[in-house]
């Protein structure tokens, strides 16, 4: 690097257009970079939706989702599978190695669920498979609203919008909540099905077969050929009720004779309203793996194409939309970018008091985090929140190796009287060694990163490939751009600007508080170096205190407090509620919401999952602007323009304030159970719960029986909100029982039966397709008993059924009649079947091909995830289950378990790598010891910060631990390397001891202060997303800063202490080669630089050895 050095000092254009290269590589890939919230981090998952019309939860799970699993689970890669089994459907949703790529594995689940289809029951819909997870939050939703019925708003939506909307590109789903769509319905009276003896199965069968248009072949004439076409389909839903469905003695029994058929919707099972306003709603979920704005951008193009299309007197708005908070998030990135940039460059302006040094030094900002998007596109990476935290992050880092060649030009311009282009050259020279082994160990660090295989482990990797780019160009730039800058630039008056007293030999930047910085520190270390056993001693006490302290400290996987100004509230009802109660009770919490300080909008639903079950609701609920309620500098700048200087600090709240005054407001309302969480960012499996731990055993009564034990425990534990159990057995349900005897003395079997009451009570709602030609738009035909012959038990008792024979009836002896029952009669169901009521489980969960209940919770404020999860370990260990049912931790507490775990190995591995680049560099195995104790000296400084300024141990700060470990080693090497070259020079130990760490301590201070000021922006910030960035920077600045003089001290004091214990064991001592080299090489090259200026000296004829007689 040196040689690169000497040519770009006397080559300023090469060294300038080297540099612009990569700047403008990155400048052109800025432009082609995609923006997200977070890197691509989803696990590649596939649902497979089954339907099984009119089937209870436990039929579903042993008939279709067990099937189902069987098949899958032979699919290589799976991470978890899971299936969870309603009244009538089955969702299987398969959660994939990150390594999967979600195409192929898609196709593989088609590809056994086609093997599957096999075995499942004929009855079954066509399964669904979806790249989405059903869990996963809406990234837009619109509603729709007007002057129309809901009918003709589900209309728009579901033949204009939603078509569109589904071709639009990452589009996984579109729901749609609160809809009524059009269907024809054929209401029968049961009551004259018995009358005319006829089975409602033969209504059926007559709708099918009289309502279809079918082909006829060909009929060729001649040269002429003609298709043949049997038109059959009824053209108006009138016409439904003139369908002849029996003939009874030559006269032919219609639909208008045994009930009637109308144009009108299907039954409703979800409602929703926007702040009270019944409303269509449109729920755009993005398929996994896809980048969220990219989707979200496609989704909002389609929207502005679609308007056009729309009646004028229909409204569409967009309500939910997480790019939002995205671009607001990368917006305050971008101003503590910027921010953070000046701060770093005014401290060098502070330290060397001269405009042009602070230029030279802040040169290297930009262009090495420009020069990083060029990587960034290469490697396919966006501009989320971990990557561009990355970039802010090294604004501090980047400039540290300019600041430290600088510092040294300075040095050598200031004191050893240098000329800039001598002193460029010789002093990049004698910190070389240094900057390199610097920048490598930072880089270093980010190597181990690509043996984590969790989710944690794809953040690291945009982290760290990121921020190792941008310090790697800082290193290029350290040894072109800065030498080059500072030989042309820099001038002697520079360092030589009056601040010292005319006559006085000392540096004249090195005067006023520098001085007493300077001599406190010198007497300091004056001071360890005579009590050298006593700093050890503090230094092993600060180790011990990091136990205690971590313990202190609350553990998270992401920080729970994130400010998005949206959240969500999941409402659970009695399983007995109807449509009706529930959308009342959902209004009702919707109501109290909107009272509460802070909420601005509410977007309340019933019904409409993915289960379809009316008594489950959802609640959207968007604050106030960010801005508008915490301390901002707009609030104070709009302050004092009105006279209200303290306005900005007065009636501030947070989003978690908000959460917690609905919790204290919803809990009046007993019958129902709710959950107010924030909107999880990306899928990571399972729920998105702080607490998910799932039990799992055989039996559904000992589930839910050890369930609701575990529920009334946590509770009891404080700390946790929201408790509540998937598992529930008290969803009404009526059983018929069969007399198996009578039934079959009366030729009633048990598939009649079950087919019977399908079709009157459950009713059929695809049992054929009517045409309408006006809108050339297909829609359901359905049939179904009148509304008054389902509501109660005694009325389904007198329904009737079909007897299973083909003989006339010999009672009467009159002949068979047309499309009546066989036999020509019917049985009453109360003569055949017993109907009982009891409870069943209203959602069956498995995982793993095994039952389970799980717990989910959320952790309230002041506890942590970690704590809690094993306070329930404790109490689940108290229970003292049986061996077939265990416990298992699930979602945002396994991935936490796992990252913390695979972080402490991550951690050993950097120690490992940096170890060897400090040996290899230093071409020792004493001297990298020394360096690396300054890294267990940091843990406890950054342990104290977070619980201090309470923060938690999270990803964010496990990262930020990280990155300290980076640069916190930076202080010790400058410091050996420089006592290390004055040795080399010939001074004596202990005095170079003390003038080395005295020449290196401004710019230790300097680099220090510039991370600080650099990440200062991101502690104090307010802004979206602040709470994720402030967890980093406050252990790197509470790190770094706290144990600057620990280590300022343990340092040389370690130094000498190694020196002495090698010599006390007779081993060779550390080597001091490179610096020998290093000082012999200098010597050579200040011998020709004398006999250059000698050379140019000498007159020509002296040279010559010629001259005048």
């Amino acid at each position: 690097m040196q040689k690169l050095a000497e040519v770009c000092i006397k080559r300023p254009v090469f060294a300038t257009m080297l540099v612009m290269a990569f700047v403008v590589v990155g400048a052109a890939s800025w432009f082609r970079l995609g923006v997200d919230r977070f890197p691509a981090v989803d696990l590649p998952t596939v649902s497979v939706r089954v339907e099984l019309p009119g089937a209870s939860t436990e039929e579903v799970e042993t008939q279709v989702a067990q099937r189902l699993e069987e098949q899958i689970n032979t699919i290589q890669g799976i991470n978890e599978l899971r299936s969870i089994s309603g009244n009538g459907a089955a969702i299987v949703i398969v959660t994939f190695n990150l390594n999967r790529q979600i195409d192929v594995a898609a196709q593989d689940v088609r590809d056994k669920v086609a093997i599957a289809v096999r075995n499942l029951p004929r009855e079954i819909l066509p399964p669904i498979i979806s790249k989405f997870d059903n869990d996963q939050a809406p990234v837009i939703t619109i509603a729709l609203s007007g002057e129309r019925s809901v009918r003709e708003l589900t209309e728009v939506a579901d033949k204009t919008v939603r078509p569109l909307l589904e071709r639009s590109t990452g589009v996984g789903e579109v729901r749609i909540v609160g809809g009524l769509p059009r269907a024809v319905n054929v209401w029968v009276d049961p009551d004259r099905l018995a009358a005319y003896q006829i089975p409602i199965t033969n209504v059926r069968d007559a709708v099918v077969r009289q309502n279809a248009d079918l082909p006829g072949g060909n009929v060729t004439a001649g040269l002429n050929e003609s298709s043949l076409r049997t038109m059959g389909r009824i053209a108006e839903p009138r016409d439904f009720n003139d369908l002849v469905v029996a003939t009874l003695s030559g006269v032919p029994v219609r639909v208008r004779d045994i009930g009637s058929a109308e144009d009108g919707t299907k039954e409703q099972r979800s409602a929703a309203r926007l702040n009270g306003v019944p409303t269509v709603i449109m729920e755009v979920r993005r398929q996994s793996g896809e980048n969220t704005v990219a989707v979200i951008e496609g989704v909002k193009a389609k929207l502005t194409r679609l308007r056009d299309q729309l009646p004028a007197d229909v409204t569409m708005g967009v309500i939910r939309d997480q790019s939002r908070y995205i671009y607001a998030a990368l917006h305050e990135i971008n101003l503590h970018l910027v921010l953070g940039s000046i701060l770093a460059s005014l401290v060098v302006l502070a330290f060397m008091r001269s405009w042009r040094s602070t230029f030279i030094a802040a040169v290297a900002i930009p262009t090495s985090v420009v020069s990083a998007f060029g990587m960034m596109w290469a490697f396919n990476f966006t501009l989320n929140s971990v990557t561009m935290l990355a970039l802010v992050l090294m604004v501090g880092i980047v400039i540290d190796d300019a600041i430290v060649v600088l510092e040294n030009v300075f040095r050598f311009v200031e004191e050893k009287k240098m000329r800039p282009f001598e002193a460029a050259r010789e002093a990049t020279a004698d910190i070389g060694l240094a900057v390199m082994a610097t920048t490598f160990s930072l880089v270093v660090i980010f190597v181990p990163v690509s043996f984590m295989s969790s989710i944690s482990g794809r953040f690291l990797y945009q982290f760290g490939l990121t921020a190792a780019v941008s310090v790697l160009v800082s290193l290029l730039v350290s040894f072109s751009l800065t030498p080059m800058m500072c030989a042309r630039l820099l001038r002697t008056e520079d360092a030589a600007s009056g601040h010292a007293a005319e006559g006085q030999h000392a540096a004249a930047s090195r005067g006023g508080f520098y001085a007493w910085l300077d001599r406190g520190y010198t007497w300091s270390l004056a001071l360890s170096m005579r009590h050298r056993w006593v700093i050890i001693l503090v230094s092993v006490l600060v180790l011990v205190a990091a136990v205690p302290i971590y313990r202190q400290v609350k553990q998270e996987y992401i920080p729970s407090d994130v400010d998005e100004s949206e959240f969500e509230v999941l409402i659970f009802g009695p399983e007995n509620m109807s449509l009706a109660a529930m959308d009342e009770a959902v209004q009702a919490l919707a109501k109290e919401a909107r009272a509460t300080r802070g909420v601005a909008l509410t977007l309340a639903s019933a019904g409409g999952g993915f289960l379809t079950k009316v008594n489950q609701g959802y609640m959207y609920v968007r604050t106030v602007p960010h801005q508008e309620r915490t301390l901002t500098p707009e609030r104070v700048w709009r302050g004092l323009i009105h006279g209200r200087p303290l306005e900005g600090f007065q009636g501030n709240y947070s989003q978690r304030e908000v959460m917690m005054a609905l919790r204290q407001r919803f809990r009046k309302f007993t019958d129902l159970r709710t959950q107010v969480r924030n909107i999880a960012g990306f899928n990571i499996g399972g729920g998105t719960f702080d607490v998910d731990l799932a039990l799992r055993g055989p039996e559904l009564e000992k589930l839910s029986e050890y369930g609701d034990a575990l529920k009334l425990k946590a509770r009891e534990l404080g700390g946790i909100v929201d408790v509540d159990t998937t598992l529930r057995l008290d969803k009404p349900e009526l059983r018929v029982a069969i007399d198996r005897l009578r039934a079959a003395d009366l030729r009633v079997d048990t598939q009649q039966i079950a087919s019977a009451l399908r079709l009157m009570v459950g009713g059929d709602d695809q049992v054929s397709r009517f045409h309408d030609p006006v809108v050339n738009e297909d829609y359901d035909v359905q049939i179904r008993l009148m509304p008054q012959f389902r509501g109660n038990l005694a009325t389904i008792s007198r329904l009737y059924v079909s007897r299973d024979t083909t003989s006339t009836n010999p009672a009467t002896g009159a002949p068979a009649q047309v499309n009546l029952a066989p036999g020509g009669g019917l049985v009453r169901l109360d003569n055949v079947v017993r109907i009982e009521p009891a409870a069943t489980a209203s959602r069956i969960d498995r995982t793993d091909r095994q039952r389970e209940t799980r717990l989910r919770a959320m952790v309230a404020p002041g506890y942590g995830q970690a704590d809690r999860i094993e306070a329930l370990k404790t109490v689940v260990a108290g229970m003292n289950l049986p061996p077939a049912y265990q416990t298992f931790v699930t979602g945002k507490a396994r991935e936490m378990e796992k990252t913390f775990n695979e972080f402490l190995w991550v951690f050993l591995l950097s120690v490992i790598f940096m170890y060897m680049i400090l040996a290899s560099q230093f071409e020792s195995l004493i001297h990298p010891l020394t360096i690396l104790l300054s890294l267990p000296l940091s843990v406890p400084f950054a342990l104290f910060s977070l619980w201090y300024t309470g923060n938690s141990l999270n990803l964010y700060s496990a990262l930020g631990i990280l990155v300290l470990f980076g640069v916190v080693k930076k202080n010790a090497i400058l410091q050996i390397d420089h006592m290390n070259s004055l040795r080399a020079h010939g001074m004596e130990r202990m005095a170079a001891i003390m003038q080395g760490n005295r020449d290196r301590l401004r710019p230790i201070l300097m680099t220090t202060l510039a991370l600080v000021a650099g990440m200062l922006p991101l502690w104090v910030g307010t802004g979206p997303g602040s709470e994720e960035r402030r967890a980093i920077a406050v252990v790197v600045i509470g790190g770094q800063t706290l144990c600057l003089l620990l280590t300022l001290l343990v340092t040389p004091v370690a130094y000498s202490l190694f020196e002495d214990a090698a010599h006390a064991l007779r081993l060779s001592a550390p080597s001091m080669a490179p610096w020998r080299r290093q000082a012999q090489q200098g010597e050579r090259r200040a011998w020709r630089q004398r006999w250059r200026r000698a050379w140019r000296r000498t007159p020509a004829r002296e040279i010559s050895g010629g001259g005048d007689d």
